[in-house]
Parts: C-alpha cells; structure tokens; sequence
C-alpha cells in the first residue's frame, strides 16, 4: 500500500477520532498534548473569536479545531520519524504513541 498524503491523513484522522469516546479522546489528550498547549490554544482562540467579532457554536469550536491540527501534526511527525507507526503505515492515530 503506497503512503498516504496529507488529505488522505487528514480525513483518515477524522474518520477515527469521530468514533472515538470522551475518555479515550482525554487519553489521547493526556498523552500527546502538553497542558500549555491546550490553555494556548484556549486563548488563542478566544483572542481570534473576539477580534473577528466570532460568536456562539462556532467560537467555542475554534479551541478544538486547532487542536485537531496539532493533533494531526503530531501524527505526521512521528509516521515521518517512524515513531507513530507499528511497522505498517494504516494511518491510525496510535494513542500509546
């Protein structure tokens, strides 16, 4: 099976991570996100929210939204270095990573 590329990756991310649970989404957090990170990405985005003039759902999506990037990156990075993936490149996001 020839590598995916990032689109692929991306949707492939999404695909597992919406049948994901709560606590196996908090675990995954736990594991591959540094606690400044996520109260970065919660300001960050209240900042970006309130100088665009952004509001109700979709303000309060845009923490997670950049968390799914960061996610993804995290992902790349260790299918790249060879250290997210079991051997074979399935683009499973391995939360024991």
């Amino acid at each position: 099976m020839p590598p995916m590329n990032h689109a692929e990756l991306a949707w492939e991310f999404a695909d597992l991570f919406a049948e994901l649970d709560v606590d196996q989404i908090n675990e995954i957090l736990a594991k591959n996100v540094p606690l400044e990170t996520l109260d970065f990405f919660t300001k960050y985005a209240e900042t970006f929210a309130s100088a665009l003039r952004i509001e109700g759902d979709l303000a309060g999506r845009l923490p997670n939204l950049l968390l799914m990037g960061y996610l993804l990156r995290v992902l790349e990075e260790r299918l790249l270095e060879g250290d997210g993936s079991d051997g074979g490149d399935d683009g499973e996001f391995d939360p024991d990573a």
